[in-house]
């Protein structure tokens, strides 16, 4: 009888169970960019693209993921999400991912804004400036 194959989750420190990636409506405006700014302004987020699709990713690992053994443990009673969870998306042998954008500050947000709309920040406008000496008729 052969061995009995391992599966990569005796390997792994449970990479899947350490963040939430969840869908976010895409961006048409500079407002909503800034808005996503917003986010990234907050400690372990990021916001990235993937296949034209926008997330917000939540680094903040599942409360039920032992340290101790890397295994749930409500694995029996776990969600429908952690069941339908697919190895061949499988964090821990994927290695990096391919992503269209991503975006890990808010730094890094407001120059795409930059780029993306023009040097002027969301919704801020530079006052005139009248000369000086000359009066307005």
């Amino acid at each position: 009888m052969a061995g009995k194959k391992k599966s990569l989750c005796e390997k792994c420190t449970g990479l899947c169970c350490r963040y939430l990636a969840l869908p976010i409506e895409t961006p048409e405006d500079k407002q909503d960019y800034d808005d996503i700014r917003w986010y990234l302004c907050h400690k372990s987020i990021t916001v990235f693209v993937e296949d034209g699709e926008w997330y917000i990713n939540i680094m903040n690992k599942c409360k039920y993921l032992s340290e101790k053994d890397y295994h749930c443990k409500i694995y029996d009673k776990r969600p429908r999400i952690c069941r339908k969870y697919n190895h061949k998306d499988c964090d821990f042998a994927e290695g990096e991912y391919d992503y269209d954008l991503e975006f890990t500050s808010d730094t890094q947000m407001d120059e795409y804004i930059k780029i993306k709309f023009g040097s002027k920040k969301a919704g801020k406008r530079k006052p005139k400036r009248r000369k000086k000496g000359k009066k307005k008729k």
